[in-house]
């Protein structure tokens, strides 16, 4: 066992009938309220809106992806800029996937092995090599707050023998990236301030727990992780298909072998069911490109539920998106209006839409973290579901989807 390093979360309040947590986790470029949603800039961009935009609605953290700003614009480049903040004009946290899922999704060719992940370029077809070493290099490049292990991902279903041998190669590449870590940021400049805040000057390292849908083999690697130094834990593996029952189950296994005092973050995770489900069973960060998506084919999340305002029932609807919500969109522009910029094709519609969808789900972390702090998550959980109307089910299961299209 390794010695844990300081780890810069603070722990405000728990749920009194289940794990659901309330905290705060400190980092290089500020300080992120949990649990939180985190919307996706993929390629150091949210789709169709701007860093404004984004300050607006209240995103506190973003997550980007090392595997596409590897490939374009190069992270020679962005190191070159000054790092991902001043590239996108970004002054909150960001928080970078290393990149496995894609390279094993996306990429033509891919062959794994000890040394890393060899894979083809879904744009051109080029050769590259990840490795645990090289993908922290990357990171570093790229200059976000939040770093995490090169990981192996699998198809889904998985049986468990091939998710076991899964897992253990990603154990082994994670001793590696702990390793080209500390070489790469030798001392942890992280202090906790007179007034029990936390002052952190240098990145942070998340390990990532895999296997699959077998909670013996999730627990197992939620205890290993547990023991190295690492400053926050990531979930990956899952949403991607998997049934609701499965997922709950490889999520308790993993939650409860953590320490309280760190955060968990469950990668690629989106949808608000399945975030309330997932808070209250301990997790505390989430991201997704699922509002965006949706937004863009014309689907709208609101407080009675969600729906497709291309519906030709939506032409006379001069009532906002959502009465309830305090969006620049529900604020300026009616249900007809956005229907028929939609309907037109008008670019517009991707924007307007966009920006309503993440300020729903930063609204509703807003309202997680306060019910955890008032003592009626329960309750909160419950009133929600009974307005939010079920998603079709083809809508719910989403699998993490690495171009955000």
């Amino acid at each position: 066992m390794t010695t844990a390093p300081q780890r810069p979360f603070t722990l405000l309040a728990t749920a009194k009938s289940c794990r659901a947590r309330r905290g705060v986790l400190y980092t290089a470029h500020g300080a992120v309220n949990t649990p939180v949603f985190m919307p996706v800039a993929t390629q150091a961009g949210v789709k169709a809106l701007t860093s404004r935009d984004l300050v607006a609605i209240n995103a506190e953290c973003l997550l980007a992806n090392t595997y596409h700003l590897y490939l374009r614009p190069g992270t020679e480049i962005m190191e070159l800029a000054g790092g991902i903040h001043k590239f996108m004009r970004w002054d909150r946290p960001v928080l970078t996937d290393s990149g496995g899922f894609q390279v094993y999704s996306l990429s033509h060719i891919c062959k794994l092995g000890e040394e890393g992940a060899q894979f083809s370029s879904h744009h051109d077809g080029s050769k590259h090599l990840f490795t645990p070493e090289n993908v922290i290099a990357h990171q570093s490049k790229i200059g976000s707050d939040m770093w995490t292990c090169l990981d192996v991902c699998l198809r889904n279903p998985a049986k468990e023998p091939e998710a076991k041998k899964s897992l253990e190669m990603t154990q082994r590449w994670a001793l590696r990236a702990m390793k080209a870590f500390r070489e790469t940021v030798p001392e942890d400049k992280i202090a906790k301030t007179a007034g029990g805040q936390w002052r952190v000057e240098t990145p942070l390292l998340f390990g990532i727990i895999q296997g699959s849908i077998y909670p013996q083999l999730r627990a197992q690697a939620a205890r290993f992780m547990a023991e190295r130094p690492v400053h926050g834990f990531c979930i990956g593996g899952l949403s991607v298909g998997e049934t609701a029952e499965d997922m709950n189950a490889s999520v308790e296994a993993v939650t409860a072998e953590l320490p309280e005092q760190a955060p968990r973050y469950f990668m690629g995770l989106g949808t608000p069911v399945e975030i309330w489900d997932c808070v209250e069973r301990g997790v505390d960060m989430f991201d997704c490109v699922w509002p965006t998506r949706t937004a863009r084919n014309g689907t709208v999340m609101t407080t009675n539920g969600s729906f497709a305002i291309k519906n030709a029932q939506y032409r006379r609807d001069f009532s906002p998106l959502d009465p309830e919500c305090d969006c620049f969109t529900c604020r300026t522009y009616t249900r007809a209006y956005l229907c028929h910029l939609f309907r037109s094709g008008e670019l517009l519609s991707h924007r307007l839409l966009s920006l309503h969808n993440i300020r729903f789900l930063t609204r509703m972390m807003e309202t997680i973290r306060a019910a955890v702090e008032n003592g009626d998550f329960a309750e909160e959980k419950k009133r929600f579901l009974q307005k939010f109307a079920t998603l079709k089910p083809q809508s719910r299961a989403v699998p993490a989807c690495p171009l955000d299209l």
